[in-house]
């Protein structure tokens, strides 16, 4: 049986009529960056989320970007971050001259570990940026805490986590700022590149908007130095059919994930761990194994996808060398690293696909 790690057709296929009418009324009205269907999108999403504001923009990495700007984050400055995530998160920071000042991670959530957070605090730390990692919500009341202890901005890092929740708060309400992506393999996932910005403070909002035009407001006048943020009409229609089926195919996703757990139960297979406040929506359905490497060739020659997120935390990286990292300073990103993979978790899989998944998994380490 063949069993892939992500497949986008299947997904499209249910779908295909509803998406070729939104992206044939956006060429109908030949307003391709920004626009109605942008506009149209940003009320539903911002309503979905439980948010003041959405705005869109042209990617979740520039969803940190403009993020970062808005706060007036700046060089010289620092943030405090996981190295146990996507590059954006810390490569964000860099491109507005912060240095990003790395907190190791909690080896069960995969998320920031709060523990460790205050003692990285200097008096150049302006935010933190928590990352809700493989659709589940860091411990937002602690950092909020800190945060307010310390008088900083808090970022949220949502890319993977659009509609997962914590004690009843969608995610992008906690912080100043929610930063969410629909790059195409996402929960929620356009045609392309795009992204999001949740607040709820007004000022921030419309300094977000003016900075994802090049700063101009109105037209050709320009308050301040922005860039080309902007989200494309195409994107906006596109997400706005596939909101309507998030909920459904996130709750999918769970029934997946318990579908595995049951199955690893007693077994050498380390299941991803929920904190009973969240309710996650498995973006990735992440486990951490012994002999990772030959359990993933092992999948492949039974023709079983599986992705590893991430094969190098960022403190080791080579284009943050300057930062004085070694390794040993940040043990449990990098034992994870060597340990984690993620298994097809996407809704349209069927119940003998995951069972197929699963049991070959256990064969590996001799328990069919």
């Amino acid at each position: 049986m063949r069993v892939p790690f992500l497949d986008l057709k299947a997904q499209y296929a249910t779908i295909k009529d509803e998406i070729i009418r939104a992206i044939s009324d956006v060429c109908e009205s030949q307003f391709f960056a920004l626009g109605p269907a942008v506009e149209a999108f940003e009320e539903k999403i911002a309503s979905y989320c439980g948010s003041k504001y959405a705005i869109g923009v042209s990617s979740g990495s520039d969803a940190l970007l403009v993020s970062l700007m808005a706060l007036g984050i700046k060089a010289g400055d620092e943030v405090i971050t996981t190295p146990f995530t996507f590059f954006s998160t810390a490569g964000s920071a860099v491109r507005v001259g912060t240095k990003p000042v790395f907190v190791d991670v909690d080896a069960d959530s995969y998320n920031i570990d709060v523990g460790r957070i205050e003692e990285k605090i200097t008096k150049k730390t302006q935010a933190i940026i928590p990352v809700h990692l493989f659709g589940q919500v860091a411990q937002m009341k602690a950092i909020l805490e800190i945060a307010r202890r310390h008088n900083l901005a808090v970022i949220e890092d949502a890319a993977q986590a659009v509609g997962a929740s914590q004690n009843g708060v969608k995610c992008g309400n906690f912080g100043d700022c929610g930063c969410f992506s629909f790059y195409p393999s996402k929960n929620l996932g356009g045609f392309g590149d795009g992204g999001l910005v949740t607040t709820n403070d007004d000022k921030v909002a419309e300094k977000i908007k003016i900075l994802r035009d090049h700063g101009q407001s109105p037209r050709y006048f320009y308050k301040v130095l922005g860039g080309n943020f902007r989200l494309d009409g195409i994107q906006g229609a596109v997400l706005t059919v596939k909101l309507k089926y998030l909920d459904e195919w996130n709750e999918r996703r769970r029934q997946n994930a318990a579908l595995y757990d049951k199955m690893f139960a007693d077994s050498p297979i380390k299941r991803p761990k929920i904190d009973p406040n969240n309710v996650s929506i498995y973006h990735q359905y992440t486990v951490t194994v012994a002999n990772r490497d030959q359990l993933q060739k092992f999948l492949a020659k039974n023709e079983i996808g599986s992705a590893v997120f991430y094969p190098k935390p960022l403190h080791l990286q080579e284009c943050f060398e300057e930062l004085g990292y070694k390794e040993g300073d940040m043990p449990v990103a990098e034992r994870l690293c060597g340990q984690v993979l993620s298994l097809p978790i996407y809704p349209e899989l069927k119940q003998e696909q995951i069972e197929y998944v699963a049991g070959t998994a256990l064969k590996f380490y001799g328990l069919d």
